[in-house]
């Protein structure tokens, strides 16, 4: 289900014109939309608005999956290589936040 819904967000992505061949956007652009959606999802942590949190963090991974492939890198591509790196990191909690090693 997670793959289709990857794929949906590219077709859609193609779709408006957002990516693909005739894509519009840019890096700097889905830079400047990601940052818009993190500060909304900043704004329903601080209200605690579990349906505006929800929403916030699919419109912020929308933009990363397009950002991905205006990069030329697929989403999962990127996911993996992050979990690669994190899945060795050694550190511990404090204060509810992961510290890794120096």
């Amino acid at each position: 289900m997670a793959q289709d819904t990857i794929n949906n967000v590219r077709q859609w992505g193609i779709d408006k014109g957002i990516i693909g061949e005739d894509g519009k956007a840019t890096e700097t652009s889905q830079l400047s939309k990601l940052l818009e959606e993190a500060a909304e999802l900043v704004h329903a942590i601080e209200i605690n608005d579990e349906a505006e949190k929800i929403d916030a963090i699919g419109d912020c991974t929308v933009v990363l999956i397009l950002l991905s492939e205006i990069i030329g890198t697929p989403f999962e591509a990127c996911l993996e290589s992050a979990y690669n790196v994190i899945s060795k990191r050694t550190g511990k909690m404090v204060n509810g936040q992961f510290l890794k090693d120096k």
